[in-house]
């Protein structure tokens, strides 16, 4: 991770949603605290890594985890539409946690994510975990899309990359005060490029100091780290390895 002590080139201001509001690459865009992006010009819902069905999964494994994950992230995606009442809703990747997740979701949330479909326009951005994309459900499959000077793909690349919007790494921040800390989903950015948290209700996260991290940034990052109802804007002095 590149790291300089000068002030930073950017800045967040709050957002009456309780996300910052912040200038992308030149996008204005809004990081809500349900850990989606808002595109403001285009009207555009970004959500990462929503992992639906992976409790189902683990359960297959032996793992019995609670099976509400989907309809639990499921919901929250509903809310923010109806929230936002977007043009279109980019699922940016790893939306299935495997390729066998679509054959295993409920009716009831087959039919939330067909509603989805004809609430807004739907893509589906693929990831590692879903690389073929829906079979069954409707929308744009894409490997990346552009809109308003941003990519938005699954993965983030290493080396410059102005306007790119990435899941994938799960980006979660410690954050220490003289209390103690505490460890929260995080948005991740440097002003040029960004990296969204985990939307999902397993998805689980990676501190940003990992060293998956390093690379992206031309310089000193900060974190949207999520809390109940609002994003707070965190330093990289704040930050600690788990």
């Amino acid at each position: 991770m590149s790291a300089v002590a000068s002030p930073q080139p950017y800045v967040f201001a709050p957002s009456r949603c309780g996300g910052l509001r912040m200038n992308l690459n030149g996008a204005a865009v809004t990081l809500r605290a349900s850990g989606a992006l808002w595109i403001e010009a285009s009207r555009m819902l970004v959500v990462a890594d929503l992992h639906l069905e992976k409790g189902s999964a683990y359960a297959a494994r032996g793992q019995m985890l609670p099976p509400y994950d989907t309809r639990d992230t499921l919901r929250r995606l509903q809310a923010e539409a109806m929230a936002t009442m977007p043009n279109a809703i980019v699922l940016l990747g790893d939306t299935f946690h495997d390729r066998r997740s679509e054959d295993r979701l409920a009716r009831e949330d087959a039919e939330a994510l067909r509603a989805l479909a004809g609430f807004a326009r739907l893509v589906w951005v693929v990831g590692n975990h879903d690389a073929d994309g829906p079979q069954a459900l409707p929308g744009e499959v894409r490997d990346e899309i552009a809109v308003d000077g941003l990519i938005l793909r699954h993965e983030p690349t290493h080396g410059a990359q102005p306007g790119e919007v990435a899941g994938h790494l799960h980006p979660c921040a410690r954050v220490v005060a003289s209390g103690g800390s505490v460890r929260r989903r995080c948005f991740v950015t440097d002003g040029e490029r960004m990296v969204a948290p985990a939307f999902g209700a397993y998805a689980g996260g990676l501190n940003v100091r990992d060293e998956a991290f390093a690379g992206l940034f031309a310089r000193q990052p900060l974190c949207g780290a999520l809390g109940a109802g609002r994003v707070h804007a965190v330093g990289w002095r704040s930050l600690a390895h788990d």
